[in-house]
């Protein structure tokens, strides 16, 4: 329970340490310096990670990370649609 409750508080921290560069992106309509290589790397890890969550989940384990794990999927997704966008 207390490795639940850990990773849960980890896996948040993770994904609002997203959010001032989300923010700056928004603000700025600027994505000059981000590596949409990258993103899509980051994108590629995080979803093969969200297989194993989901079998950990389908074995009766692992539901905060498969929680926090979406969290960070959406976001990076979102990173990259906002690169996408705003890319000259």
């Amino acid at each position: 329970m207390l490795f639940s409750i850990l990773q849960l508080i980890g896996g948040v921290i993770l994904a609002i340490g997203w959010i001032p560069q989300i923010l700056q992106i928004i603000k700025t309509k600027s994505v000059r310096d981000l590596s949409l290589k990258s993103y899509l790397f980051m994108l590629s890890g995080i979803a093969l990670m969200e297989i194993y969550a989901i079998d950990l989940v389908s074995n009766g384990a692992g539901i905060a990370f498969l929680m926090t794990n979406s969290l960070s999927l959406l976001v990076v997704l979102f990173v990259i649609m906002l690169v996408l966008r705003y890319r000259k």
